[in-house]
């Protein structure tokens, strides 16, 4: 069984004791997470939301919060002597899926 799930603004299919990167949420290392916001549950008996499907949660754990390799960003102007080095970090969190209710 999988699902779809929303979160962070992006969608992310997830399976029973699978590690996922999401975008940063507000909750340390061990806690639990509940995702509401489900859009589709697949596997012998499909559920499709319209957009989100009544009653359906994916349940999982944080392992742990950091952030992503550094991205660096170089905004350059040829002959007007201007150019603009910055890095960025993303901040994500690692969520192992215990359970899918549908």
């Amino acid at each position: 069984m999988y699902a779809i799930v929303e979160t962070g603004g992006k969608q992310v299919k997830v399976e029973e004791g699978q590690e996922i990167y999401v975008e940063r949420l507000d909750a340390e290392a061990g806690d639990e997470v509940t995702f509401d916001n489900v859009l589709f549950v697949g596997g012998d008996d499909v559920k499709v939301g319209a957009p989100y499907i009544e009653g359906a949660t994916v349940k999982g754990k944080v392992e742990k919060n950091g952030k992503g390799r550094k991205v660096l960003v170089f905004k350059f102007k040829r002959r007007k002597r201007y150019q603009k080095k910055q890095g960025h970090r993303q901040p994500y969190t690692k969520v192992v899926i215990e359970k899918i209710d549908a």
